[in-house]
């Protein structure tokens, strides 16, 4: 990231930014960049966020390096800045050095089409190239449609929302404000909902919407489908990695986590402050209570009210889920012990038994 570097300051001052307290180092020393501790060079800031990490700072040609209160090492001569979050605090030091973000611009684009009858402030909107923006629609202030966004019929956003390249709204769906979703997400696609007639899937119609609180964020390739009547909910402050399925008539509470390539099937109902590990799958029509955590790949099948870490297929209390984890990988040497077993009764049956025959 060095080549993002637009100013510098000594260590003294990045201690002040950041509000944390020089333990060792130079303070009159210059840092001008950041990277990781295994690829900074003199000039960067690091940050130790992983106890697992501080034997690499020993090595680590980093000029500065955020770390925990209380943090015991000598750092390998670095300027330490003790923090209580190294890794929020590194947030900040981005900010500093880091590549700027692509600034929008604000009013609507000459190649955009937008619909007479959509309703926003020009002046305090940004609708990019490409972007098609739907009848009766409405757009909060300060929000960015970068190019390609699709925003369909009477669909709602609120104020400050950021929706990245290719990002699809369908009619009808509220997002609230501060909302921001990345690129070739679809909100309100149908529900997958068939029923089979004559031999024939026939389609059910899908007249619901989604609705998205404030402070969400959405990741690439996620797809939440609109309700087949009412509503699909997303709470407020609830985070969504990419490649995650969310079915019609979810509801999920507020500030959850959901890692990438997480399914959940329709109608479940999700608490608050629920975090889903990668792969996890979620059966329909489920209650999945608040502060519960799916370890990855766990799938749930029936409904989870207590809070706690849940693990495995189907999906148990973590202590017990990971004992059935590791039954599989007994197998071989049950079945040889059954093997052995069978060779010994048939050399009782006969007569010939002796310990050889183990």
């Amino acid at each position: 990231m060095n080549e993002a570097t637009r100013e510098t300051m000594t260590v003294r001052s990045l201690a002040e930014l950041v509000g944390g307290k020089v333990l060792c180092g130079e303070l009159d020393a210059c840092v001008r960049g950041l990277n990781s501790i295994a690829e900074a060079e003199p000039g960067d800031v690091t940050f130790l966020g992983n106890a697992r990490y501080a034997a690499s700072l020993e090595t680590s040609r980093a000029t500065a390096v955020l770390v925990p209160e209380g943090f015991q090492g000598t750092g390998g001569g670095k300027a330490c800045i003790a923090v209580g979050n190294p890794t929020l605090a590194f947030s900040m030091v981005i900010r500093q050095f880091g590549p700027k973000k692509p600034q929008a611009r604000w009013g609507v684009n000459d190649l955009a089409l937008v619909d007479p009858t959509a309703r926003f402030d020009a002046d305090e909107v940004s609708i990019g190239v490409g972007v098609y923006v739907g009848e009766g629609a409405v757009l909060g202030r300060g929000t960015i449609l970068w190019p390609g966004c699709f925003v369909g019929a009477g669909a709602v956003i609120g104020e400050n929302c950021e929706l990245h390249p290719n990002v699809v709204i369908r009619e009808r769906c509220i997002l609230g404000n501060r909302v921001t979703i990345h690129s070739g997400s679809v909100i309100g696609s149908d529900g997958f909902g068939y029923e089979m007639f004559e031999g024939r899937h026939v389609k059910i119609e899908q007249v619901g919407i989604v609705q998205i609180e404030d402070d969400v964020e959405i990741g690439s390739c996620t797809t939440i489908d609109r309700a087949r009547f009412g509503r699909t909910l997303i709470g407020e402050g609830t985070k969504i990695d990419n490649l995650v399925q969310i079915g019609h008539n979810c509801v999920l509470g507020k500030h959850c986590i959901i890692v990438s390539q997480t399914g959940i099937s329709g109608s479940t109902r999700i608490g608050n402050h629920v975090t889903m590990g990668g792969q996890v799958g979620v059966a329909g029509h489920l209650v999945i209570g608040d502060k519960v955590m799916l370890l990855a790949k766990s799938g749930v099948t029936k409904s989870i009210p207590e809070p706690g870490a849940y693990t495995g297929y189907p999906a148990k209390p973590l202590m017990e889920g990971r004992k059935m984890l590791t039954y599989p990988a007994r197998v071989p040497e049950l079945m040889e012990r059954i093997k052995r077993l069978e060779r010994r009764l048939a050399a009782l049956e006969s007569g010939t038994a002796d310990t050889s025959a183990e």
